[in-house]
């Protein structure tokens, strides 16, 4: 059983940047793929980012192309989510997700994700 515990949340104006963390219990490279998602209020969770099981592929939706970056240290057991040129759309809670073991492809749906952490919020003021 992974446990996800998110960090890096808050306030920040629009144009600003945010790194998010996201710290498992245990190692997860080469293991497992992982994700950031998001949910806005009202809305369905979604699919922000994913980096495969062996770190050597990512994926970012179109929305936050160019803007947020994934990446991984194994070393550290964390995950992290440079968000940058943030935009009031982005607001929402973001949640690191973790496939089950040996599970090294990148997918977008959150049925396909085993382990979540609790959230983090992120706000964008105009």
């Amino acid at each position: 059983q992974v446990q996800l515990v998110e960090y890096g949340g808050g306030l920040v104006q629009a144009g600003g940047s945010l790194r998010l963390s996201c710290v498992a219990s245990e190692r997860t490279d080469s293991n497992y793929a992982m994700g950031w998602f998001r949910q806005a209020p009202g809305k369905e969770r979604e699919f922000v980012a994913g980096i495969s099981g062996r770190s050597d592929r990512t994926m970012h939706a179109d929305s936050v192309k160019g803007r947020f970056t994934i990446s991984r240290d194994g070393a550290k057991n964390t995950m992290y989510l440079q968000m940058d040129s943030l935009r009031p759309e982005d607001t929402a809670v973001y949640y690191c997700a973790a496939r089950s073991s040996r599970s090294v492809a990148i997918t977008t749906t959150p049925l396909s994700y085993a382990y979540w952490g609790q959230g983090t919020q992120v706000t964008v003021s105009s």
